[in-house]
């Protein structure tokens, strides 16, 4: 488990790699900035969650403890809020955002309900615990980059190399040490590869649940469009992808290619001010000296996060 005091000695070493206090933990010249300002990235976004998902102590605790069902728009905010200050906030905003994750997954505890893959009924499960924040880490840094690539031209095996390293900090974010992490990108791989064969990853009842109401529709006006289901399975290890019933039909497949070729020619062509997130416009008029966002940042903003600025909230 990582205890309260874990997180601290992590987050004293975030502190002294950091980009400074105003720029934050990574800063401008970072790759994950590069990555995570992108609008696109939203395309990996139903991945994500699902390999969360399969995660059975994951999805456990999504269905006792998130309000997933009653508010997905706010369990979208909630994310997003807490991944975008990490990354693109002050430092004091990144280290106030690390412990209030780190306190808010402290509550999260229980007992699995059933028998799922390797974990039995009645054992324990804590959203603090190592195992499962490397799998929540890894599905956000795979994922980021994969869903960049997918629109823009992909990175360089330096600059991935690059990217990774910044995740192990971002990982500490999350109370992960060094020794938590693979050491390169290709250890990286290979731990996604091998958890994708892994019955650590063995979909529930629950998560199959959760992914019926999040991409049947439980609420019609929210319903994902049929490219963006179908994008969503296609990113899925096949196992899973039938774990959680998705089918991918010759219909689904052109509806994806119809897309993406779409999004390709549209998305480069775009003004920073709707390519880019509120969150990164927001740090970037912060580096400006400019004391709160202007109002269509603003607007960026509660349309990623839910609120208007992402720096106002206190020091941690």
């Amino acid at each position: 488990m990582v205890s309260a005091n874990d997180l601290e000695l992590a987050l004293d070493q975030v502190r002294i790699g950091a980009a400074g206090p105003v720029p934050g933990v990574f800063g401008p010249d970072s790759v994950t900035w590069r990555i995570d300002r992108e609008a696109v990235i939203f395309l990996g976004a139903g991945r994500a969650l699902l390999l969360q998902l399969a995660h059975p102590w994951v999805a456990a605790a999504i269905a006792e403890h998130s309000k997933t069902f009653a508010d997905p728009i706010g369990r979208f905010h909630r994310t997003f809020d807490i991944v975008f200050a990490m990354v693109f906030g002050s430092l004091d905003r990144a280290m106030l955002s690390s412990r209030q994750l780190h306190r808010r997954h402290s509550m999260i505890v229980g007992e699995m309900p059933e028998t799922v893959g390797p974990f039995e009924a009645g054992s324990r499960y804590c959203a603090n615990d190592v195992p499962s924040l490397r799998w929540v880490h890894a599905t956000l840094v795979e994922t980021a980059l994969m869903a960049h690539d997918l629109v823009l031209p992909p990175f360089s095996a330096e600059e991935r190399e690059r990217y990774w390293i910044e995740s192990r900090t971002f990982g500490a974010l999350f109370g992960l040490t060094a020794n938590d992490l693979p050491a390169d990108w290709s250890g990286f791989a290979a731990y996604n590869a091998a958890m994708a064969q892994s019955d650590m990853l063995t979909v529930s009842p629950a998560a199959r649940e959760i992914a019926k109401q999040i991409f049947g529709g439980a609420r019609p006006w929210l319903r994902p469009p049929r490219w963006y289901r179908a994008l969503t399975a296609s990113l899925l290890p096949e196992r899973l992808r039938a774990g959680f019933g998705f089918g991918l039909d010759e219909r689904d497949k052109r509806a994806v290619d119809s897309a993406l070729k779409w999004i390709r020619r549209v998305y480069p062509k775009l003004p920073d001010r709707l390519r880019y997130v509120g969150p990164y416009q927001e740090a970037q008029a912060r580096l400006r000296g400019e004391p709160q966002p202007d109002w269509m940042t603003r607007c960026l903003n509660r349309a990623w996060i839910g609120r208007p600025q992402m720096d106002a909230g206190g020091k941690g």
